[in-house]
């Protein structure tokens, strides 16, 4: 039922007004009509002409009105301050060099419409608040806690704009000043008579990178494709001119000469356009992620053994802790309320399917009957038989037990900074339900989560650096793997543990190979007859401050190794998930799904499916030959 008249128009959403004015904000900062402005669930971000904004709240306060509008007008800045042909040819090729470039090069986007509107200055101001409050920087012990690239955009925007830091980010610019200053001061102080000029306050950038002894980063500058093809095609013009003077007084010859030209020419030209338009292809899906978010790429498929092993530099600042041991009681409980409050409507989803595995579950472990025996107990459901003909013999039942051995199950979930927002609110979701369902099956459930300690290297590379850079260090970063519920917890008391997956700056980089070796190491000391070992992951493993000075795919073949380990010499059984990243190249029993809401079904889906295999007797054998497989020798 309505009150609304028939032909009246229906009633908009309180946040349309609000929308349409951010929207039309943004085309007029950004001097571009045709740009397309869409809000949803997804991280703040462009992508070529389009610009995506989180979807702003009904009851919007005026605080986060604030912050929606500095969202857009920093997008809106970068499409109208940030040339991308500039940019590419002066991006330095190191990962750790290239994040920084990247932060500096988007505080000059903001710090030149916060210098020429004091409106968007209020606005930035509000969402980089914001943006540090839930990074919890204020919180940061040592440097290791907060990136370099932080620090150094924060300073460099109070050079250029002389507005002081957001109170959120203070501690930040703190513990990084002194040592910026001392090692790129005179750099930074000429940040600001560059700010308008990209190039060169691109070099000016460059420059500051080599003396953050990142030197070995930064790589040659490429050529400007497009003044190198303008002047061939001056140069190309004017003989052509000169060609069709001479062309009136030539023969035919001549004539066939200068088409086979022009037809060579031409592919010149086909080639680079197509070199040009796959530059701007990788430029749009680089503008299409934050600019201070990992870069996670997936390697082609190489698992070679060289010569050189996987090496730790330093294991000397690796933890494993709880997560009782990284936040306080209180924290974890508003951060369980959080979890909880963010996924209500999937939370239905998920508990249908694990009711479902349930019943699964709990129809193998129930006692089973054989019927039609000559001897047992009375079938009363077939006495019917009898009475339709007195000459039919009675028919007896006899219970017998299935076989369902004790069983454990871990799930190793990826922490890394590329699973923040959605995917690490639904696999914690997920990781609770399940635990959740397979105790009530008697099944125990482990749920381990993989992490390092800080952003590009921490610790681990300042000894590396005090040690005078030696040559192939191996894996450069501190580890921090995280026991968010033990096996032998019962659920009701590790519940609000996984609220820890909320908090902002704990997701960092991720070293598969590692994490997965130790929740393997693990398992195989449980009591249980049967292991399950299940990893969630939505990249491959990606550490900035090791492949800087490893072969690129260092970690990758480290992975590939120990996966082979487990799979063939090891009783554990090993199922992966892949959230938007084609894991089942690296394993043998994987899923890849595309949206991380469709977790749940994975997870229910092939964990039934490995309980019902477990049950017959083609994996009995299979198991019996990866126990000799163990037991012989290597």
């Amino acid at each position: 039922m309505t009150n609304r008249k028939p032909g009246m128009p229906g009633r908009s959403a309180p946040t349309e007004p609000f929308k349409r004015a951010v929207a039309a904000a943004t085309r007029a900062i950004a001097g571009k009509a045709d740009i397309e402005v869409s809000f949803g669930t997804d991280r703040a971000g462009v992508s070529g002409r389009s610009v995506r904004l989180p979807e702003p709240p009904r009851k919007l306060s005026p605080e986060e009105a604030a912050v929606a509008r500095g969202q857009a007008d920093a997008l809106a800045l970068r499409l109208a301050c940030h040339d991308q042909a500039i940019h590419r040819r002066l991006l330095p090729q190191g990962r750790n060099a290239r994040a920084l470039f990247e932060a500096v090069e988007q505080a000059r986007c903001e710090a030149v419409g916060s210098n020429r509107m004091c409106g968007v200055a209020d606005n930035i101001g509000a969402m980089l608040e914001a943006r540090y409050s839930r990074m919890n920087v204020a919180a940061a012990e040592s440097r290791a806690d907060v990136p370099l690239e932080e620090a150094v955009a924060l300073i460099a925007r109070e050079r250029m704009t002389r507005r002081p830091a957001p109170e959120s980010a203070r501690r930040a610019v703190e513990l990084w000043r002194s040592w910026i200053e001392q090692k790129a001061g005179d750099e930074m102080d000429r940040l600001a008579a560059a700010l308008e000029d990209q190039t060169v306050y691109a070099r000016i950038v460059r420059e500051m990178i080599a003396a953050f002894d990142m030197a070995d980063e930064l790589g040659a500058e490429e050529e400007d494709e497009e003044e190198s093809s303008e002047s061939e095609d001056s140069s190309d013009t004017s003989s052509d001119s000169r060609q069709e003077s001479e062309q009136d007084s030539s023969d035919g010859a001549s004539a066939e000469e200068s088409m086979d030209a022009a037809e060579q020419e031409e592919g010149d030209v086909e080639a680079t356009d197509t070199r040009a338009e796959a530059l701007e292809q990788e430029a749009e899906s680089a503008d299409s992620t934050e600019s201070n978010e990992p870069w996670r790429p997936n390697f082609p498929f190489s698992n070679t053994t060289g010569a050189n092993a996987y090496r730790i530099f330093t294991s000397r600042f690796d933890e494993t802790v709880s997560a009782e041991e990284l936040c306080d009681p209180d924290e974890l409980d508003r951060l369980r309320g959080f979890l909880d409050k963010q996924l209500q409507h999937l939370q239905g989803v998920v508990t249908r399917l694990a009711n479902r595995l349930q019943r699964r579950l709990l129809a193998q472990q129930n006692r089973a009957w054989d019927f039609d025996l000559e001897e047992g107990v009375l079938d009363a459901a077939r006495l019917h038989r009898v009475i339709i003909d007195p000459m039919h013999p009675l028919s007896f039942k006899r219970e017998r037990d299935t076989d369902f051995r004790d069983t454990v199950v871990t799930l190793l979930l990826d922490n890394s900074g590329s699973m923040r927002g959605r995917p690490i609110t639904v696999a914690a979701t997920c990781a609770d339900i399940l635990a959740r369902t397979l105790e009530r099956c008697g099944v125990k459930v482990e749920i381990l989560g993989f992490t390092t300690r800080a952003w590009k290297g921490g610790q681990s590379r300042e000894a590396w650096l005090a040690a005078g850079k030696p040559q192939g260090p191996g894996r450069l970063n501190d580890l921090r793997h995280i026991i968010y519920k033990p096996a032998d917890m019962p659920w009701r008391r590790a519940r609000r543990n996984l609220g820890l997956m909320m908090r902002e700056g704990l997701l960092k980089e991720n070293i598969d190979g590692e994490a997965l070796a130790w929740a393997h190491d693990r398992l195989i000391a449980r009591p249980e007859q049967r292991r399950i070992l299940m990893m969630i992951s939505d990249g491959a493993p990606v550490d900035d401050s090791t492949l800087s000075v490893n072969p690129g795919n260092y970690l990758e073949r480290h992975l590939r190794q120990v996966i082979e380990d487990i799979e063939t010499r090891s009783p554990v059984e090993l199922i992966a998930i892949g959230i938007g990243h084609d894991v089942t190249r690296y394993y043998r029993r994987a899923v890849t799904i595309v949206d991380a809401e469709e977790l749940g079904g994975a997870m229910t889906d092939k964990l039934a499916e490995l309980f019902e295999e477990g049950s017959g007797p083609v994996h009995a054998a299979g198991r019996r030959r990866l126990r000799r497989r163990a037991a012989a020798p290597n």
